[in-house]
């Protein structure tokens, strides 16, 4: 079941799911309100909790609408990309070998079959930008695993629209968004330590913030950097 709220010119969707609490999400590119709440409880009841959201939820409209996007990407020749946070000129070589990407100094060299299309391309640099996470995470959980006390399930990257990352803390399952390959590391450290804390506080209350306060006092810093670089242009529809 689904609902509006009208609050200080906010508009906020409610939906109401099988969880035991309140989420609350502001979704790019518009800043769209979204609050996930627990089936039997009372519209009033959320309301009062959007309201004393309401700084918040403006803050984060005001930081989405902002925030710069890439251009449409159509992988030719000197189009900018990012690779953990430095700018790569693309070079595109065609050969009758298996595509492969690869860094070169100051350029990111994406190396495909004749006739390859745009969204062949595409498809080859995303999972690229994969392999660089999966290949990065065995370190940053064996590094954090054991400071944190936690243990996580299997961890999934893929295309995320509206989100850096996800736990679910039933299964201890982590999903992290390709992109993250295209930040600084610090970033990538950051969205895995917010996602491990999950495990050890499902929601973000002042418990969670005080978690990571201990664990990674830059946080903040961190969350920054993430949301400076461009992001990826996307067509949204919902």
């Amino acid at each position: 079941m689904a609902t509006q709220l009208e609050l200080g010119g906010v508009s906020v969707d409610v939906v109401s799911k099988d969880i035991k609490n309140l989420h609350l999400s502001v979704y790019p590119p518009t800043g769209r309100v979204r609050i996930a709440a627990p089936l039997h409880m009372k519209l009033e009841t959320i309301r009062v909790f959007a309201i004393s959201k309401l700084g918040w939820i403006k803050r984060q409209q005001h930081q989405v609408l902002r925030q710069d996007r890439e251009a449409p990407r159509e992988y030719l020749e000197r189009e900018s990309h990012y690779v953990w946070g430095k700018r790569y000129l693309m070079k595109v070589v065609t050969s009758h070998g298996a595509p492969e990407v690869r860094l070169d100094h100051r350029h990111l060299v994406l190396t495909v079959r004749y006739g390859t299309d745009e969204a062949r391309r595409g498809e080859i640099l995303d999972a690229w930008y994969r392999a660089q996470i999966r290949a990065a995470m065995p370190g940053l959980l064996a590094r954090w695993e054991p400071r944190m006390g936690v243990t996580a399930g299997r961890v999934f990257v893929q295309r995320m629209k509206t989100q850096w990352g996800s736990c679910t803390p039933s299964t201890a399952c982590i999903r992290l968004n390709t992109d993250l390959a295209k930040k600084p590391p610090g970033c990538l450290e950051y969205i895995v330590v917010h996602e491990l804390a999950h495990l050890l506080e499902p929601t973000h209350n002042p418990k969670f913030i005080a978690l990571m306060d201990h664990f990674l006092p830059d946080w903040r810093q961190r969350r920054d950097d993430l949301n400076r670089l461009p992001l990826r242009h996307v067509d949204w529809v919902y």
